[in-house]
């Protein structure tokens, strides 16, 4: 009776947690949408790693709303979900997939900023566009990949609004174009000096100054690491993921201990080129002042008495005033006579 009344429990048991898996299954199949339709992104767990995609598309969104018929990418709420990805342990990795046509300088460089300090490796795909400040956000990942047909376009800084014709303002933007052209070059292999030249063409845009780059051009002039698609871009993912340790062994480790290869390289060059700098300069350094080999000893000169001031020349003296003559009184020029005279 008691083995009877055991197994029918069991059975109910049983029976109970599978309407609970199945009640799961659809809420977690809406968390997933709501995270997409919300924000852009989700989180997948069927794979070999748990990883994390984020969308950047449209226009990136800054410090003023835009029309509600445009597609943006707001930063505020891109930059929460990169600060609970690099504290979540059970997230392994980070692919961002861009089409963009560009946006707000100052809103992108931070998004750059923050996604190429993660110690969670990363990996950017660009399709259809990557334009503008949407360059900057392709090679701040560890890896970046750009499908065949997509395009990235390369410009100088332009700005809308109310300007002022003067000096200041021409160098504000020479300034806030040294730091995007300072950026790409430090995330990516193109050198300084080519990303200039393509930046300020005159030959290309009808409307503009500046270069439109195919996925095959993008990866010649070392702007895009490779060519690829989705399937090449998350295989990337799995195998920095496979190649670094977790998160909690990252804590112990150094803080350049988690960078990619690429900036591990240019950190040990830095380093290397600093070393020489100061081996140079204790090359050129004098040596010390040698001192002076003992001699006769100099001899004491004789007090000599202090010159004397010379005497002044003697002035004559002044005669008295009775003796001096007297002036002559000047005339008076004619006229009506005085009273009383």
């Amino acid at each position: 009776m008691g083995k009877n009344a055991r197994s029918q429990t069991e059975y109910l048991d049983e029976e109970q947690n599978d309407e609970d898996e199945d009640e799961n299954q659809p809420r977690q199949g809406e968390n997933r949408s709501d995270q997409i339709y919300y924000s852009g992104s989700v989180t997948p767990e069927g794979g070999r790693h748990k990883i994390h995609c984020l969308t950047i598309i449209g226009q990136v969104e800054g410090h003023y709303i835009l029309p509600p018929q445009n597609k943006t990418t707001k930063y505020e709420h891109v930059i929460p979900q990169l600060v609970a990805i690099e504290q979540d342990s059970s997230i392994k990795g980070l692919l961002i997939i861009l089409n963009t046509v560009g946006g707000d300088v100052e809103a992108g460089l931070a998004i750059a900023e923050l996604v190429s300090g993660m110690k969670t490796p990363t990996v950017s795909l660009v399709l259809g566009g990557g334009h503008s400040i949407g360059v900057p956000l392709a090679v701040s990942a560890r890896y970046s990949f750009i499908a065949p047909t997509a395009t990235m376009t390369v410009h100088p800084v332009r700005m809308n609004g109310v300007l002022l014709g003067v000096p200041q303002t021409l160098s504000y933007f020479d300034k806030m174009q040294e730091r995007i052209t300072s950026f790409v070059c430090q995330n990516s292999r193109i050198p300084p000096e080519r990303f200039k030249e393509l930046m300020m063409n005159s030959g290309e845009l009808v409307m503009d100054i500046g270069t439109v780059l195919d996925g095959e051009m993008a990866v010649k002039e070392g702007l895009i690491d490779s060519l690829g698609g989705l399937n090449e871009a998350v295989e990337k993912l799995y195998e920095l993921i496979e190649a670094q340790p977790d998160k909690e062994e990252l804590e112990d480790q150094p803080p350049d201990a988690s960078k990619g290869p690429q900036k591990a390289k240019r950190g040990r060059q830095k380093a290397a080129k600093g070393e020489e700098k100061r081996e140079e300069r204790a090359a050129k350094k004098p040596g010390p002042v040698p001192k002076r080999s003992p001699g006769r000893p100099r001899k004491k000169q004789p007090d000599q008495p202090a010159a004397s001031l010379p005497v002044p020349f003697p002035m004559p003296p002044l005669p008295p005033m009775d003796s001096r003559a007297e002036e002559p009184k000047p005339r008076r020029r004619p006229g009506r006579p005085r009273k009383g005279e």
